[in-house]
């Protein structure tokens, strides 16, 4: 089982290295043996910093647009189903938080010439049978293998803004019409846009220069303003099977069921779905009933609908011991439903077992207390049915295959291959694939449905768009 615990390194400022830890420099003092440092569990000690190694990526950019930004959405395109190749283009749609709220904004964003490379998790040996790994050299010679392999390093970043009316808490885009968005607004109002006019233009300019300022803020009317909610809200979901339906939850436990009328027009049911007792804070569409959708809750409970049997739940469950924040029903593998809780903890449902009993938990197959600050998103992966992503407000975004096990003689032979010297914590979750890092206050993740592997986040910071270089699984090999 190779996986990369954590790409960042601890080090002396101002001094390069590319060991995973170096202690205080001295030519008469032993080095320490390197260590994996922990998120959470290790400080840093005086004078050192975290930076990141590129090798654990087969591709990292980062960028930023202004005012932070608490959600975003990957905008499906028309460049191909399962795109492998570098460089990547990618449609995004994104809104802010601005200080203002008469500054706030919809972004809709496309980011070309995502470079990247395919990086080997053994390192091959060199001329004088030292590992790749090893040579300090490697770094600026993968620079030069990314351009190219992968396009030059710098991504092109071209925008569009719309003026919105308040903080976006949330925006989502259908998948069956990528250019209708749905927001959520900190004003209370739920509203749907239609973008293709701006998605048009994005694909048709030819600028690949970089974006020096952003441009002007567009008026521009929605197609539906909704103000039937009575409190601002978070959660909101298109159906990936009934184009243009959707729901939304609100702050204080109503859920509202918009039903398309026309190409540009929904109706939407006053009377809405009641069965929490607190904030609906995140909704989920079945990925194979019609009817069914799933709603989470500050109550600490999901609860299960069916729109055919009333306002109330079919069943609802205590999930988890505090909020649950966010959940994601799996797409490939439609019995399974993962949930994030305000505690830190994330856990995996078997919706298969679920019993009447509201206190009954039998339903759990996996449940993992890694993180320790709330969970701020999860999603499951849209190639892999094992593979789920995580964010937490402790800055930390993980990648986890809950197909592994702990196999002991695997990791001592990949040891050997690559001659390494770190033993990593007993404690850590064997199906911890990857940790990320350099954002703060990270808010919101996807996965990219077209580009196996990649995945794209917003933080208070900016965005990151990232290629783990041991997610394999997810890519087919050269040549194929």
């Amino acid at each position: 089982m190779a996986r990369s615990a954590n790409p960042k390194k601890a080090k002396r400022k101002n001094k390069k290295n590319k060991g995973s830890y170096d202690g205080p420099s001295s030519s008469t003092m032993p080095s320490k043996p390197m260590t994996v440092w922990q998120p959470g569990v290790d400080k840093l000690e005086e004078g050192e910093e975290l930076e990141c190694d590129p090798s654990a990526y087969n591709s990292l950019h980062a960028f930023h647009v202004g005012w932070p930004c608490l959600s975003l959405d990957v905008v499906h395109d028309s460049l191909g189903l399962v795109r492998t190749d570098f460089p990547h283009t990618v449609y995004l749609v994104s809104g802010t938080q601005a200080e203002n709220p008469a500054w706030n904004s919809i972004g809709i964003f496309k980011v070309s010439n995502v470079s990247g490379k395919r990086r080997k998790l053994v390192p091959s040996e060199n001329a004088d049978g030292e590992s790749d790994a090893d040579d300090d050299s490697s770094d600026s010679d993968e620079d030069t293998d990314d351009e190219e392999a992968g396009g030059s390093k710098a991504p092109s970043l071209q925008m569009r803004r719309v003026a919105h009316g308040g903080c976006v808490n949330r925006i989502r885009a259908m998948a069956q019409s990528p250019h209708i968005c749905a927001t959520w607004s900190d004003s209370g109002h739920v509203q749907i846009w239609d973008f293709s006019s701006h998605l048009n233009g994005l694909a048709e300019s030819k600028t690949e220069a970089a974006m020096k300022d952003p441009p002007p803020v567009v008026n521009q009317a929605p197609l539906v303003n909704f103000k039937g909610h009575n409190e601002e809200g978070y959660a909101i979901d298109w159906s990936p099977r009934v184009a243009g339906r959707m729901v939304s939850g609100d702050c204080r436990n109503s859920i509202h069921l918009w039903e398309p009328t026309s190409g540009s027009s929904w109706n939407v049911d006053p009377a809405p779905f009641l069965g929490h007792v607190s904030s609906v804070e995140d909704l989920q569409w079945s990925p194979t009933e019609d009817d069914i959708f799933a709603s989470c809750s500050v109550d600490g409970t999901i609860a299960i609908w069916d729109t055919r049997r009333g306002k109330v739940p079919a069943i609802r469950f205590k999930a988890h011991n505090a909020d649950v924040n966010v959940i994601s029903w799996n797409r490939l593998a439609s019995m399974m439903l993962a949930s994030g809780c305000d505690d830190g903890t994330f856990s995996i449902r078997d919706l298969r077992l679920l019993s009447q009993n509201m206190d009954d938990d039998t339903s759990v197959v996996s449940h993992f207390d890694y993180h320790k600050f709330p969970i701020t998103s999860i999603e499951w992966s849209h190639h892999e049915a094992s593979t789920l992503a995580v964010s937490s407000a402790d800055n930390q975004l993980t990648i986890w295959d809950l197909s592994l096990e702990k196999d002991e003689e695997e990791e001592a032979e990949f040891k050997a291959k690559t001659k390494e010297q770190v033993n990593a914590p007993a404690d850590l979750p064997p199906q911890l694939l990857f940790v990320h890092q350099g954002q703060k206050d990270l808010k919101e993740l996807h996965w990219h449905s077209q580009i196996p592997g990649m995945i794209v986040s917003t933080a208070a910071d900016g965005f990151n768009i990232l290629m783990p270089s041991n997610i394999q699984t997810t890519l087919p090999s050269e040549g194929s």
